[in-house]
């Protein structure tokens, strides 16, 4: 019988985020793989998981998830984690992959599974869909994502600043991921296009040190690199006005 991988999404970071499925998805796999950066800390992903699965279960796999100028490190640390997550599945029929958020919007587990499908023919891809840390910041914030027929534009502003500015010219809610870095240019674009006032900003989404507050704010200089941006849509306030 082919291996199965899969990616599970286990939220922006709070436990109580994880789903049903997901909980069943990391229980009932043989070991639970969770992606740590070289410097060995623990992880969202990790912690979240500790919280369902016993230690004993979980694979501690180093992936080099903030590099970005280093090509050649950064395939090499896909390659290696891709071996090692190959011997896993060679051993196991079912391997869980721990994700935050969501295992098909941005996240590393998509480079994983290609890894690994080249290197063990057959095996099976699944992936349990988690909650998104646009969704997260919206219910702490009261920010409404989307009315009517609104456009929803995500933006990861690694990309730069100049893409985050060309989706806040047009009509509808932007949020942007990975933006810390880049808090004044990211405020910059905001105050240009007119979409200051309204927009807000968290990281830490439902752990300890959560920080929720307005765009405004992000003047006072760099955030944590995995901080959300909610820019609503322009709302005239009437009730169904987008419809």
């Amino acid at each position: 019988m082919s291996s199965r991988l899969i990616g599970v999404g286990v939220g922006p970071g709070d436990p109580e985020l994880v789903t049903v499925k997901g909980v069943n998805a990391l229980r009932a796999a043989d070991v639970v793989v969770v992606p740590v950066m070289d410097t060995l800390e623990r992880g969202r992903a990790e912690a979240t998981v500790l919280h369902y699965v016993p230690e004993e279960k979980v694979v501690r796999v180093v992936f080099a998830l903030n590099e970005r100028s280093d090509h050649a490190r950064r395939e090499a640390a896909w390659d290696a984690a891709g071996e090692r997550v190959a011997g896993l599945l060679e051993r196991h029929g079912a391997v869980a992959f721990a994700t935050i958020g969501d295992p098909n919007v941005y996240s590393t587990f998509t480079y994983l599974a290609q890894t690994v499908q080249d290197l063990v023919s057959g095996t099976v891809v699944e992936t349990v869909p988690g909650i998104t840390a646009m969704q997260d910041l919206a219910a702490r914030s009261g920010a409404v994502l989307t009315e009517g027929t609104e456009p929803l534009t995500l933006v990861p502003v690694t990309a730069g600043s100049a893409v985050l500015k060309d989706a806040l010219g047009g009509p509808g809610t932007v949020v942007a991921y990975k933006f810390g870095r880049q808090a004044q240019e990211v405020a910059r674009a905001l105050r240009e296009t007119g979409r200051l006032d309204d927009a807000v900003w968290g990281s830490a989404l439902g752990l300890p040190g959560e920080s929720i507050r307005p765009a405004a704010d992000l003047e006072d200089g760099p955030l944590p690199y995995l901080s959300t941006l909610i820019a609503p849509a322009r709302r005239d306030g009437t009730r169904g006005g987008k419809l």
